[in-house]
């Protein structure tokens, strides 16, 4: 395996801890607020999909702009 490829599968795996851990305090704040296990886990998967989404954004982004 080369080297771009070993960073590539760790940055997506730090990605995914991260949006993990965005998600569990979504859903904890959530449960603090007195929302029910059902809305603070629908909090949590919006918070862990918008941290994806914006993690992908932010790489298409750099990438577009280390293009030039």
């Amino acid at each position: 395996m080369s080297d771009h490829t070993v960073m590539i599968a760790l940055a997506l795996a730090l990605t995914t801890v991260i949006a993990a851990l965005v998600a569990a305090g979504a859903g904890y704040l959530a449960r603090r607020d007195q929302a029910g296990y059902p809305a603070a886990l629908t909090r949590a998967a919006v918070a862990f999909a918008a941290t994806l989404t914006l993690s992908a954004v932010l790489t298409t982004a750099l990438v577009a702009v280390s293009a030039n």
